[in-house]
């Protein structure tokens, strides 16, 4: 049972979340509630207040004691005390400023009553007075620019931190930078000084925050002289001074350590740590890296730490080796405890600290040293003992520990009293759980002696046989993996020597809560969207509170929570983090967490740093950089850019990328260069935004490293030669400007060198002769020398055009449209020039029976300088060519060797305008055109024809031998079957392609199929419109245009010839349309004219008559032609004759090449015909040999050249078709057709 009390009296009377406190009747020892700080300082217009409260029955007494002898404040004379009553506090308020400084000390409060004396900590007591600046006499500071110098500042001492300030007297802050810094003694450092520094008014200014004063110094006058020639010099340090210093850091507070340096150029200072890594997460630099703050210092930090000045000429180093110590702190602490008569008290008192603290014990305030020797106490390895205690015993003891960094003080009573058992927790209270979970029934006792407490079933049984149930301490009962049937009632029944209690606890046991679907960890991308799913199960009987959370869901509006389901939308990385769906009741929670990792690109670089400028000498610098966020996904490199403000300002150029693990490098920099550097990390998602950039650098000056590129000689006339090159990046320059040293000399001769130094990337050299080489060397130079020695490049003066002619060898016929043409090299001195190859030029003078007037098309084709044939595709059959070969250079082209060479005889294209005419039942008449490309002689046409339908007979073939035939009749046919007609023309070569035609007799045909038939009119004139049949054999039939009273003859029309005209009509007059065919009525549609009525006719005059409209009409239309043709030669300046383009690049193949002339005219042989269906007028009109654009109609393909000249590729014959006649008593034929109105 001594064992329990322990345990549980501490939490009685130290632990305020049980609200347990000492029994109204019971008395209570002596407790310092509150008390003034171990150190006080009071400052002259402050009064001194000491503070010491304490709690306790029977009521407290307070004494005081000043430097460990007795000490009443009422007592003292010439200041006013006030001390309140039932505390042991005081005020003490002076007549003067200085009334402070008498009652300096240690002050120690005593709080006692009949149970005992508790003591309060050491109060050191300090007076502060009015801070004054000793009177001095400041001289002048004179010092040589270059220089170090330390302007000194020597404070007052005060017990309180100051604040430093250097400013001038207009009450400006002195600006501070790696060449001026104030040290940590409020110095004012110089590492060099400069002309700029010289002022008469340093001022140093003190700040005491306890008095809220400000003083300051006496000015300082520095005086600079100036220098022409500062003095370079290795660092040296200023402050500390000497190698090495020895530090002691106390644990758990700030290091700061510092290094000053003077030199020129000013020093930069590095810090090392020789033991070991410096430790990051607490390490900051200051005052421009000479202060280095190491925050909550542990025993770990203990060690070397080393700066490093450096400049260009060396480097300096201080070595400070840092002792970590620790004030005293508890490992454990006394505590009051309550015991009962005959148990045995132990109070323990452990601390730790470097150097370790030594342990006091008192009793009631008095050292156990001055107590008597017959106490029952014994001290044992720090601790308090007293055995078999009695009421007596009660006391308050004291623990102090201290060494010299401070002092540790608590205060434990022992209370020894005789209590009857008293259980607090309530009789009767209900308890529930959920099943798998710990149930925690109590019963809180209070005795003295402690009482026994035991939990009993409702049979009176121990319940500690189950292995489940176990007790603790303080009385109460454990249940551990609750399962249904441990629903019920337990007695806690508590007994000591004096009485026995007991009370009853109900239990109840419910369903567990579960998450039956919970969310599960993901890894999304920034700015998508996730889901998290989350659903419970609850007991009926408990009333469920289901809620999500997340640690940081601040953008509400992107979250959306409902049924279960938690939606984030557009993620950034702030939504990262463990996403917990807990649900709970009030007996149960339970919580299922999911991770959710946001990825993507990194962030920026946060921090860039420059170092080992020194090495800005030999075009190198140290790049630093702080590691970016990777965003979960590991940073694979990190892109190093600079930009030169001064030269390309907004242009950012890539140095290099190094590994993502990497977090500084050496770069290679070009000299004279404005560097201003930024850095770009990059994952997998792509580059982070760039870090911010770093100090600008420029590298000095140098001659140039590299030379210009593609250097060459070319002349763009014969007498010249132009020097070209690409120029210089201006990274490439090494200098503000760049210039080009241009050299050159005739190739072969070992004479000197001409030269000139030229800005622009080019220079003509004059008086050449033609194409000679010369041998060319370019080089840069700037101010600071000139580049490597350049390479010799070969170049020529300007071409001339070539004086060769190709010498052919022979033209080798392959086939009707194919030849093979052979030359011999050409002299290449009599190239003047490059050779880039030979152009072919050839064009069609016509048929081999007759030439062509026309202007010829001319094809070309360029063959490169080392092949000497090419083979001429795509000819026509049975044709004259005229051919040139020329050889040529930059320049142009040489003079022609000249050839003519004709093709054979080929096969016939196929025949123009095939068309079957419907006879009779049983026969049809075929009309063609003879074919627009005879390609030889024609001999005649091969006749093919089969029926259509199976079971029909075989295909019938013969020979027309009449060339000049056009027309051929077929009798004996199916009336009933449909035919395939196929005609070829023949040359002595062979037939040529076929033309084919389906068709069928009068008999098939079947009734007459007017498709579309529409009609419009005018003031006198009406159009019939229609559209044949595919198929539908052409017959003739009758039109008649029939008004009230009146009736038009109308005329006989042919079925292929889709329209009709009808003429001298009245105006604003409806008509009736009558088609009749062999006399049988086929179709009826209306029309009316326009106009505003009828209108006689005039008598007949020779004006109506149609010979007289006829030639008046004729004169006009030739007029007409007249014109355009004038305005067609003017236009052209009487030619049709194209500049002929020439490509004198050079292929791997030869390339046939378009000229820009008119296509050919085709000779007798190969007439143009008329439209594919037969014509109305019987005016075959064949095209002449006129140079007329009218005679090509819409058959020319037009086309114009890059340059604006015009092509004009004869594509066929102008199709001419006559529209329907008047002529009713006429027979309509091919040969013999009716005559339309015009």
């Amino acid at each position: 049972m001594v064992v329990a009390l322990r345990y549980v009296w501490p939490l009685l009377f130290c632990s305020p979340c049980l609200l347990i406190q000492i029994p109204e009747e019971l008395m209570e020892p002596p407790v310092i509630t509150e008390q003034s700080p171990r150190r006080l300082v009071v400052f002259p217009t402050d009064d001194i207040s000491l503070k010491c409260e304490a709690s306790g029955k029977p009521e407290v007494q307070f004494r005081w004691t000043r430097d460990g002898v007795h000490f009443k404040p009422k007592d003292e004379l010439g200041v006013t005390v006030y001390q309140s009553p039932h505390s042991g506090s005081f005020t003490i308020t002076g007549n003067n400023s200085n009334f402070a400084q008498r009652f300096q000390g240690i002050y120690r409060c005593f709080a006692s009553n009949k149970l005992g004396t508790a003591m309060s900590h050491e109060i050191r007591l300090m007076a502060e007075g009015a801070p004054k600046w000793p009177k001095e006499t400041v001289k002048p500071v004179e010092v040589e620019e270059g220089e170090s110098v330390v302007l000194p500042c020597h404070p007052p001492p005060s017990a309180e931190p100051l604040r430093i300030y250097w400013m001038n007297s207009k009450i400006l802050h002195i600006k501070q930078d790696e060449r001026v810094t104030m040290g940590q003694n409020g110095n004012l450092y110089f590492a060099n000084v400069l002309t700029s520094d010289n002022h008469s008014d340093y001022i140093c200014h003190a700040h005491f925050p306890g008095t809220r004063t400000i003083i300051q110094k006496e000015p300082i006058d520095l005086r600079v002289k100036a220098t022409n020639s500062m003095i370079d010099r290795k660092p040296r340090l200023l402050f500390p001074t000497n190698s090495s210093s020895h530090l002691v850091a106390l644990q758990g507070q700030p290091l700061v350590l510092e290094c000053i340096a003077e030199g020129f150029p000013t020093p930069t200072i590095k810090w090392l740590r020789p033991s070991g890594p410096m430790p990051a997460d607490r390490v900051t630099y200051q005052n421009h890296n000479k202060t280095l703050q190491l925050l909550n210092v542990g025993e770990e930090d203990d060690g070397e730490y080393r700066c490093l000045a450096e400049n260009p000429l060396g480097s300096a180093r201080h070595d400070y080796y840092v002792t970590v110590e620790a004030a005293p702190y508890w490992l454990h602490k006394p505590q009051s405890h309550l015991y009962g008569p005959g148990e045995t008290a132990r109070l323990d008192c452990e601390v730790q600290g470097r150097p370790q603290p030594e342990i006091t014990w008192r009793i009631n305030g008095i050292p156990v040293e001055e107590l008597a020797k017959d106490q029952k106490y014994r001290i044992q390895r720090g601790a308090l003992i007293l055995s078999n205690v009695q009421p007596s015993d009660t006391m308050v003891t004291q623990c102090e520990a201290g060494n010299r960094h401070g002092l540790l003080l608590a205060n434990a009573y022992i209370y020894v009293v005789q209590l009857p058992a008293k259980i607090l927790t309530a009789d009767n209270q209900t308890y529930m759980a959920v099943r798998g979970s710990t149930a925690y029934l109590l019963c809180k006792a209070f005795g003295a002696p402690v009482p026994s407490v035991q939990w009993l079933d409702e049979d009176g049984t121990t319940v500690l046989q189950d292995e489940r149930f176990f007790p603790y301490a303080n009385g109460t009962l454990g249940i551990r993996d609750l399962q249904a049937n441990d629903t019920g009632r337990y007695f806690c029944q508590a007994a000591n020597d004096q009485n026995n209690v007991t009370i009853v606890a109900n239990l109840q046991i419910k369903d567990a809560t579960q998450i039956t679907q919970g969310p599960r960890s993901t890894i999304e991308k920034k700015g998508s969207r996730v889901t998290f799913t989350c659903q419970a199960s609850f007991d009926p009987s408990l009333q469920s509170r289901e809620r999500r959370q997340e640690g940081g869901m601040g953008r509400g509006e992107e979250y959306f929570i409902e049924d279960g389901r938690l939606v984030i939308h557009s993620l950034d990385y702030s939504d990262q983090g463990n996403y917990s769906c807990v649900a709970s009741t009030e007996l149960d929670v339970v919580e299922s967490r999911a991770q959710l990792l946001v990825v993507g690109s990194p962030g920026s670089v946060p921090q860039l740093a420059l170092s080992d400028l020194h090495l800005l000498k030999q075009s190198q610098v140290r790049l630093s950089w702080s590691p970016a966020e990777d965003h979960n996904a590991p940073i694979e490199k990190y892109d190093i850019e600079f930009e030169d403000k001064e030269m390309a300002p907004e242009k950012w150029y890539s140095l290099g990328k190094v590994p993502g693990n990497q977090t500084s490098t050496t770069l290679k920099l070009s000299p004279y260069v404005h560097y201003t550097f930024r850095v770009t990390a990059i994952n997998k998602y792509g580059p982070g935004e760039p870090s911010p950039v770093s100090e600008t650098v420029v590298t000095p000056e140098a001659a140039p490293e590299k030379n210009p590129v593609n250097v060459k000689g070319e002349g763009n006339e014969t007498t010249n030669m132009v020097i070209t090159w690409k120029p210089l990046r201006w990274m490439d320059w090494n200098a503000p400007q760049v210039q080009y040293r241009v050299q050159w000399r005739r190739q072969g001769t070992q004479g000197p060198w001409q030269e000139q130094i030229v800005s622009d990337p080019f220079l003509v050299v004059s008086n050449t002769s033609t194409f000679v080489p010369y041998e060319i060397k370019v080089q840069a130079v700037n101010r600071q020398g000139k580049g490597p020695e350049p390479q010799v490049t070969i170049g020529y003066s300007g071409e001339d055009y070539p004086q060769a002619v190709p010498e052919l060898e022979g033209i080798e016929i392959l086939n009707s449209s194919a030849v093979l043409v052979k030359w011999r090299p050409v002299d290449l001195a009599q190239v003047k020039g490059h050779l880039r190859g030979y152009n072919v030029t050839y064009w069609r003078e016509g048929s081999q029976r007759k030439h062509s007037r026309r202007h010829a098309h001319r094809d070309h084709v360029v063959v490169p300088a080392n092949t000497t044939s090419v083979i001429l595709s795509g000819l026509r059959p049975y044709s004259s060519y005229h051919l040139e070969v020329q050889a040529f250079n930059g320049r142009g082209l040489g003079p022609a060797s000249e050839f003519t060479f004709s093709t054979p005889e080929g096969v016939p294209g196929h025949p123009e305008a095939l068309h079957v005419e419907c006879q009779s039942n049983t026969s049809l008449r075929l009309y063609w055109q003879p074919p627009l490309s005879h390609n030889g002689v024609l001999t005649g046409y091969v006749l093919s024809y089969r029926p259509l339908d199976e079971g029909g007979k075989g295909q019938l073939s013969f020979n027309l031998r009449d060339p000049e035939l056009r027309t051929h009749n077929l009798t004996d046919l199916s009336p009933h079957l449909r035919y395939r007609f196929q005609l070829q023309a023949t040359t002595r070569e062979g037939p040529g392609e076929a033309i084919v035609r389906e068709g069928g007799t009068m008999a098939l045909s079947g009734i007459s199929d007017f498709g579309n038939i529409s009609a419009t009119a005018g003031e006198n004139y009406s159009v019939v419109s229609w559209v044949p049949r595919e198929g539908q054999c052409n017959f003739r039939f009758h039109i008649l245009f029939k008004a009230l009273g009146e009736e038009k003859g109308g005329a006989y029309v042919s079925y292929n010839q889709s329209s009709y005209t009808q003429g001298d009509l009245q105006p604003d007059t409806d008509y009736e349309i009558h088609l009749f065919k062999e006399r049988m009525f086929q179709h009826r549609m209306a029309v009316k004219t326009n106009g505003t009525g009828r209108v006689r006719l005039p008598p007949a005059g020779f004006a109506t008559e149609g010979w007289f409209i006829g030639f008046v009409s004729a004169i006009i239309l030739l007029l007409l032609l007249l014109l355009i043709l004038c305005f067609i030669k003017r236009s052209k300046g009487g030619k049709y004759s194209v500049k002929d383009k020439e490509d004198t690049q050079v292929d791997s193949e030869a390339r046939p090449m378009k000229d820009e002339t008119f296509g050919e005219y085709s000779d007798n042989e190969e007439k143009a015909f008329g439209s594919s269906q037969p014509s109305l007028n019987g005016d075959i009109k064949p095209l002449g040999s006129d140079d007329s654009l009218a005679d090509y109609g819409g058959s020319v393909d037009v086309q114009f050249n890059e340059d604006g000249s015009f092509i004009g590729q004869y594509s066929g014959k102008k199709e001419k078709e006559a529209t329907g006649g008047n002529d009713s008593s006429g027979a309509t034929s091919p040969i013999n057709p009716a005559v339309a109105l015009e």
